[in-house]
């Protein structure tokens, strides 16, 4: 275990990314900040820093506790960062919102079809 890590790794490790190429890419895109700024993946992370993730409609924001290069146990990996009460509120608020509002698209795969048009325009009012 050492003092500091890639950005990337971290990320990796208390799996948020599946793989540590996903991780990376969400890293030059803007999807991650630390301690406010947009970083590279090879800036390092140390404990107490603060980290906002971005994933599609999931927002994170969290605090360094542990730093380990290698990916283990989802129960280790929960064990690495603390999740701000401001940033556990927001996300519990969108689970409740998406649990009793749907985007009607959002079952649809591909082009919507005459019928599916007509069912969207109906629920838009």
């Amino acid at each position: 275990m050492s003092d500091t890590t890639r950005i990337d790794k971290w990320l990796w490790a208390a799996r948020f990314f599946k793989t540590r190429s996903l991780a990376t890419h969400a890293v030059e895109l803007g999807r991650v900040q630390q301690n406010g700024q947009r970083v590279k993946p090879a800036h390092n992370v140390k404990t107490g820093d603060l980290i906002e993730v971005q994933q599609g409609e999931q927002h994170w924001q969290v605090r360094v506790l542990r730093i380990l290069d290698m990916r283990g146990p989802a129960a280790v990996a929960q064990t690495m960062y603390e999740e701000t009460p401001d940033s556990l509120e927001k996300r519990t608020r969108a689970t409740e919102n998406r649990k009793y509002f749907r985007e009607p698209a959002a079952a649809m795969q591909g082009r919507p079809t005459k019928r599916d048009r007509r069912q969207i325009d109906l629920a838009r009012g």
